[in-house]
């Protein structure tokens, strides 16, 4: 099995498109902290001290690396997604497209195998493109922006000591690594339905878009159906900044989240144990 994985590895970072969302974060996140360090840093104040200066008094550094590494977590994974679905949605679809599964399959390597070897190799790659970002927005903000405590507008005014956040912000980025684990392991149960990559990735956009329309709409009949759908639970990692943490809560949004995410895997092993490889 390690053997496997070690080879769908290799094909998976081999390909060009890989390195897409690696590519794009890199280019965008340095451009935005530099536009943020040459002028945008001062409208952000502003913007921030309209909306305290009236019933707190604000001192020291706020508006720190820390802070910005904060926004870019809430900015960004909206947009996370749909470069994790380049890969995920190309795991078993693109094979199929590119009619390599008969060859495989001669070489006494089980179905449940294979299917197995390509997730995990997904979910790597999705651990690897969070902790890529992670480093980049906090790194890049800490180097350009200093340190000091952190200042979390959520559900009131809270501030959080630095000694605290380095450990705070690693387990806000193991949920939101979690989070984005439920939407590789979607795309991938869509990519065993076709053998064409471009499906599961419109597919898995055009859900979460939906979701997350329906857990924004205050309809009653839509706050019924929210604890049904996985993106209600992405923002687990927000909580880890609450005080005090709502650890049942967290341990809730784990179960969950994890539950769904092998539902999808299960689904996907039992469709593609059963699809006749045509190609």
């Amino acid at each position: 099995m390690i053997r496997l994985i070690w080879f769908e590895l290799i094909k998976t970072f081999t390909r060009w498109r890989t390195y897409i969302g690696f590519i794009a974060f890199g280019i965008i996140v340095p451009l935005v902290v530099t536009g943020l360090k040459l002028g945008g840093q001062d409208s952000f104040k502003r913007h921030l001290l309209s909306l305290l200066q009236n019933d707190f008094i604000i001192g020291g550094n706020v508006l720190n690396g820390w802070f910005f590494g904060f926004f870019f977590m809430g900015a960004l994974w909206v947009h996370v997604p749909v470069v994790l679905t380049i890969v995920a949605g190309d795991q078993i679809a693109g094979e199929g497209n590119a009619g390599t599964f008969r060859f495989l399959l001669t070489h006494s390597v089980s179905r449940t195998r294979i299917i197995v070897a390509k997730f995990i190799v997904t979910l790597i790659y999705t651990a690897v493109m969070v902790l890529f970002i992670g480093g980049l927005t906090i790194g890049l903000s800490l180097w350009a922006f200093g340190g000091g405590d952190l200042l979390v507008i959520r559900k009131g005014i809270l501030v959080i000591q630095e000694a605290r956040l380095p450990y705070l912000f690693l387990m806000a980025y193991g949920l939101a690594t979690l989070a984005m684990f439920v939407v590789s392991s979607l795309c991938f149960l869509f990519s065993a339905f076709t053998d064409n990559p471009i499906g599961p990735i419109i597919a898995t956009m055009a859900v979460i878009i939906v979701s997350i329309v329906i857990i924004s709409l205050p309809f009653e009949l839509f706050q019924a159906i929210r604890p049904y759908l996985f993106v209600n639970y992405f923002d687990a990692w927000q909580k880890v900044f609450d005080d005090p943490v709502p650890w049942d809560i967290i341990r809730m949004d784990i179960t969950i989240l994890a539950g769904i995410m092998v539902i999808f895997f299960l689904a996907a092993v039992v469709y593609f144990s059963r699809k006749d490889i045509l190609s």
